[in-house]
């Protein structure tokens, strides 16, 4: 039931999914709640708990309340009340949001943004992700295109297939390692098992200097939208152009077909700093901000929600 909803719903993603978010299981306590009128199933809200806290999921990339596309305003404000109630009356104090971004939506499911407002939610956190349109894109700048034509002087190819071990243990964990000290959310079998039940929506490019794996980059794909989960090159990546050449391939070719390619954040120290370096890369190919916000909501707050209608 939950992942036919999923399938329906107009603000879901693959990543919503039980064979997405179970993976990571044993991380969380999953608390994810199903909304019912007269048992019929109108919203999902994932969570997991923390204490007397819950979290709008922490294994996700960005979380919320996923309506059905028949759902009106009035059955959406009695969802969120009735799930505030039903946290407050489990000893749950806070709710903490991780809305999803706006270009997610496959139709219009700002409902939340609204209900937010009337209980006085806080904000706690906004970052921004880099994004381009698609159908209304700015030419890409001429720094990034003398790196497609080195990257082509140099003969090097990309190649898409299901095959992340070179990419995982090559370049993406050997750079995480030396310049952060930490490793990718994704272990090589994570990302593999998930890219098994899910070979329409993750997908790898990697980049060759003849047999030699230099960059790549692993996509979530979606009905309407791109995001690159995770991006990398190894230390010859500016006299190579192999993330340039990458890039120009995906947004040209590859998914100009697509709405949105987002390159995701550039934010460090909790959205308070930016990477600039990253941040300009992604702007050079016409990426612009998307904001990604977070919220926390007493649950108390549900009785704010009695008096909306006249």
């Amino acid at each position: 039931m939950w992942n036919n909803f999923v399938a329906e719903s107009k603000n879901a993603t693959f990543l919503f999914h039980r064979n997405f978010m179970d993976y990571h299981s044993n991380r969380f306590e999953d608390y994810s709640l199903l909304v019912y009128k007269n048992d019929k199933l109108i919203a999902l809200l994932p969570l997991n708990k923390k204490e007397n806290e819950v979290v709008s999921h922490q294994g996700l990339s960005y979380g919320g309340l996923l309506f059905s596309k028949k759902i009106k305003f009035k059955e959406s404000l009695e969802s969120f009340k009735s799930i505030l109630n039903y946290l407050a009356s489990h000893k749950i104090q806070r709710f903490h949001l991780n809305v999803m971004p706006k270009i997610y939506h496959i139709m219009p499911a700002d409902e939340i943004d609204y209900l937010l407002f009337l209980t006085d939610a806080r904000l706690t956190r906004t970052d921004l992700s880099s994004t381009i349109d698609l159908g209304n894109p700015i030419k890409i700048q001429s720094n990034r295109m003398e790196g497609v034509k080195k990257a082509k002087k140099l003969g090097l190819t990309i190649k898409e297939d299901a095959n992340f071990t070179p990419f995982w243990n090559d370049i993406l964990i050997p750079n995480l390692k030396a310049q952060h000290d930490a490793t990718p959310v994704h272990s090589l079998d994570e990302i593999e098992k998930l890219a098994k039940n899910f070979p329409q929506n993750i997908i790898q490019f990697s980049v060759y200097k003849e047999e030699m794996i230099v960059a790549g980059a692993t996509i979530f794909e979606t009905e309407h939208l791109v995001h690159v989960q995770y991006i990398s090159a190894n230390a010859q990546k500016q006299q190579l152009g192999s993330l340039d050449f990458l890039f120009h391939y995906l947004i040209t070719e590859r998914y100009k077909g697509k709405r949105y390619f987002d390159f995701g954040i550039s934010n460090v120290n909790n959205g308070k700093q930016m990477n600039d370096g990253l941040l300009y890369w992604k702007e050079c190919f016409g990426a612009r901000g998307i904001s990604h916000q977070f919220y926390t909501i007493e649950t108390t707050k549900y009785s704010k929600l009695d008096s909306v209608f006249l």
